[in-house]
């Protein structure tokens, strides 16, 4: 495990969806920061993720309904940190990036932070995934007026103010209406770069036509919803 400055001070609890994630475990595992802890969400793994996981340490959360968001959101509310961060679990992201996130939520200075992934290497991110997420950034600038450039998995926020926001998309559309509604909710969100290494394994969403396509849907949708009361879901 990696040291943090935060880790005596800061309770923090971090998500991971998982689903047959068992070559990338140990990697990520092995990078959450010391004395935070890590939460696997299996989602019907069939490769003994869950096992290998809690091999590692790690708590594990099974989570039956298939679905990223349902991942996610079974891994919030299983979490009793007073911060929780998000990563995906297939050793794109390290999760040791999400100190200075955890920081800058602990002091105050953003509810929400948020990771912008940049590719390390050739063919790290798909053209069609990298073009579709700039869309619906430009979307989300209409939509909310924030100017961000990625709707990455890599965040962080305080736990009672994200259970507040009453996400309740359970497929890819999650990490969007989590954005979303809390820009309609006022809240001050940031973005930092962070690298996007090459994945383990392969995507169960943007690696095929058929996921990206349903990824786009579920994210339409939630851009389509009408704006929530200013305050709605907030301190």
């Amino acid at each position: 495990m990696t040291t943090s400055p935060l880790s005596s001070s800061t309770d923090v609890d971090v998500v991971l969806p998982c689903l047959n994630e068992a070559e990338a475990l140990p990697w990520v595992l092995g990078r959450i920061p010391a004395g935070w802890r890590a939460l696997v969400v299996d989602n019907g793994s069939t490769d003994g993720s869950a096992d290998i996981a809690r091999a590692l340490g790690a708590t594990v959360v099974r989570e039956a309904r298939r679905g990223f968001g349902a991942a996610c959101h079974a891994g919030l509310t299983a979490a009793s940190a007073d911060i929780v961060c998000f990563c995906d679990c297939d050793a794109s992201l390290d999760p040791g990036l999400l100190v200075p996130f955890v920081r800058e939520v602990a002091d105050g200075r953003a509810d929400l932070v948020l990771g912008r992934r940049r590719p390390q290497g050739r063919g790290t991110w798909p053209a069609h995934a990298r073009a579709g997420n700039l869309a619906l950034a430009r979307m989300l600038r209409r939509r909310t007026g924030l100017r961000l450039h990625d709707l990455g998995p890599l965040r962080a926020a305080r736990r009672e103010p994200l259970l507040a926001l009453s996400l309740d998309d359970r497929r890819s559309g999650y990490p969007l209406q989590m954005v979303v509604r809390a820009a309609d909710a006022g809240w001050r969100v940031t973005e930092h770069d962070v690298a996007y290494l090459p994945r383990t394994g392969r995507s169960k969403v943007t690696g095929t036509w058929r996921g990206t396509w349903q990824a786009v849907r579920d994210m339409s949708r939630v851009l389509n919803e009408p704006p929530r009361a200013r305050g709605a879901g907030g301190d």
